[in-house]
């Protein structure tokens, strides 16, 4: 199985540079109090250096809604899932307990600012690519039944029969979503100037730590860009 990022995402998006943490044999089960109890950290100090008239144009903020128009999407209606993250603290909207891997995920996007994601790669068939849309890959979004599909051009994460991941990041799939019985996942870490590859790398390292201590299992870690643009996991 490989990940990889298309060509054509780099003449549009050539600052782009994307962690990814491939674990496998984790234990993702039950809750961890220490985790929730970071999530909660970083919500108060988003409401304390935030509001929602002013995020839009924090400079992280603003370079992904600028990729979303870039591709068709408008920022006023989709928001990255960072932004999104950050609007439902800001509207003191509780981030609930999901499981340990997503809560240790939504802690890093929340504490560095940054679109972070994944999937349980058992349930992808084939590769994971990042990619422009052709328009006719059937998705089912998260907790949903219906099939519907992208728009054109959208960017999206897909395997080889659906897409994982609409609008970038703005919502993922019901089929590869992780759970309690998960065992084995890819992770992911965006960055979009003013991010760097070294920033990206820095959390992604962090990531790798926090799965290590909290779920365990084997770890690997990769930084994709125009120089990378593809890895076995």
């Amino acid at each position: 199985m490989q990940f990889k990022i298309d060509d054509k995402i780099f003449e549009q998006y050539p600052s782009l540079n994307i962690g990814v943490v491939v674990a496998k044999g984790i234990n993702n089960t039950g809750e961890n109090t220490d985790v929730l109890a970071m999530l909660v950290e970083q919500s108060n100090s988003i409401k304390s250096k935030y509001d929602l008239e002013t995020l839009k144009e924090v400079p992280k903020i603003h370079a992904w809604r600028e990729a979303y128009s870039a591709f068709g999407a408008k920022p006023k209606k989709y928001t990255c899932s960072v932004e999104n993250l950050y609007r439902m603290i800001l509207e003191d909207i509780h981030l609930k307990h999901i499981n340990k891997i997503v809560d240790i995920y939504n802690y890093i996007s929340l504490k560095h600012m940054v679109p972070v994601g994944g999937d349980d790669i058992d349930k992808v068939d084939g590769d994971i690519t990042l990619r422009f849309a052709t328009g006719k890959e059937p998705f089912i979004r998260l907790n949903s039944d219906e099939i519907d599909y992208p728009k054109t051009g959208e960017v999206i994460y897909a395997d080889n029969k659906e897409v994982l991941c609409r609008r970038w990041n703005w919502r993922e799939c019901d089929k590869s979503k992780m759970t309690e019985q998960t065992k084995n996942v890819t992770l992911v870490v965006e960055g979009l100037a003013p991010v760097t590859k070294e920033d990206v790398q820095s959390i992604v390292t962090e990531l790798e730590q926090l799965v290590r201590n909290f779920c365990g299992g084997k770890i690997l870690t990769h930084v994709l860009n125009r120089a990378q643009k593809e890895i076995e996991i």
